[in-house]
Formats: structure tokens, sequence, C-alpha cells
């Protein structure tokens, strides 16, 4: 059996500063468009469902993330600033060439470090950072 990971999907309340951060890590945007079709809500369950969406991959094209701003129905649940160990998706981890460098960049477009930058088992550095609309992202760095 073939299983390929298609994308993951983050909503979010402002594509252009989410989409700028997101382009600071090294994701490339593939496109943008508007879906207001019933189709979409007779996929996703929500009625008249009214969402702009932004396409962006990561530069080889291994994985891409779907980023939402739902115009309709209202966002009825928000869990951006739960920790690490609430239930449900939480975060995307991304192996990174230069993390320190990535850190710099990320700041520049609000990202905070969660805790600290620490070495797993000289295999790995890393850290978790809060984004634009607390958006949690892990980040992981080799080392050789």
């Amino acid at each position: 059996m073939t299983v390929r990971m298609d994308n993951i999907g983050i909503v979010v309340e402002n594509l252009d500063t989410t989409i700028a951060f997101f382009e600071a890590l090294g994701l490339v945007l593939d496109g943008r468009t508007s879906i207001d079709d019933p189709w979409a809500g007779r996929v996703t369950g929500l009625v008249d469902q009214r969402v702009d969406i932004a396409m962006m991959r990561t530069p080889g094209g291994e994985v891409s993330l779907e980023l939402s701003r739902f115009r309709a129905p209202d966002v009825i649940a928000d869990h951006r600033d739960a920790p690490v160990n609430a239930f449900g998706y939480l975060r995307v981890m991304f192996e990174v060439e230069d993390l320190d460098d990535v850190l710099v960049r990320l700041r520049d477009h609000g990202a905070e470090l969660v805790g600290e930058v620490v070495a797993y088992a000289d295999v790995y550095r890393l850290c978790y950072v809060r984004g634009p609309e607390s958006i949690l992202l892990g980040l992981a760095e080799r080392i050789s």
C-alpha cells in the first residue's frame, strides 16, 4: 500500500503575514485562491463555506502546507495558545540546515522561542517557536 502525505492545513486570520513567515522559513508560495463553491462545504461539513487559501510547499516539494482564512462560517474554536501537551494536532516540525540563521529570520516575522534550543542525542538541535497567530513550529537541525 502506498501512502503519501499531501498537505497539512492551518487556519489563520491573516494570510499575508503568515505567508511571509513561512517564506522566511524557506517555504515557497505555490498559489492563492478563494473557494466559494458548495462542493467545499460538502467535503468539510460546513454549510455555505467561503475560504481563501494559500498553498505553500517545501523547496523539494515533498510536503505542502495549506493556509486557510475562513470568511464564512465564523471560526468557532481557537487552540493556538495551547501548550505542547494539549490533545489534537498541534505543531508541524521542519528540518532546517542552519537553525541559528532560521531563528534570526523568523524573529523578524514575530517568532518567539518557546523554551530553548537543545541537543538531542548528538543527532539534532531542536526547538519550538511560536510564529504569527501563535502557530507552533518545531525546528530541527541535524548535527553532523
